[in-house]
């Protein structure tokens, strides 16, 4: 069972309405909206992902890495670099 597996309705809910605004912008650009426009939309969309990852990384932490921590051993040491490598990822983008 993943660390999402309770919220998986939601965040599918989120992603269908995130391509949905994707679907939006690649309408926005084929009928030459002005491009101030786009990139507002453009940021939207982007900021509706990073809650989206957002909420994954703490289900992550608040689920498997607790689990593993709990357990301990090399299993924790992993998922504690693992998140912390997506936390880096996250970050960077």
């Amino acid at each position: 069972m993943h660390g999402y597996s309770a919220d998986k309705q939601a965040y599918l809910t989120r992603l269908r309405r995130i391509e949905g605004q994707i679907r939006g912008l690649q309408r926005m650009v084929d009928e030459d909206t002005y491009c101030i426009d786009i990139l507002t939309q453009v940021s939207a969309a982007t900021r509706a992902l990073q809650a989206v990852a957002l909420g994954l990384l703490e289900d992550h932490i608040g689920h498997c890495v607790k689990e593993a921590v709990e357990g301990g051993g090399p299993d924790a040491d992993a998922k504690v670099k693992e998140a912390s490598a997506a936390i880096a990822r996250l970050v960077r983008s």
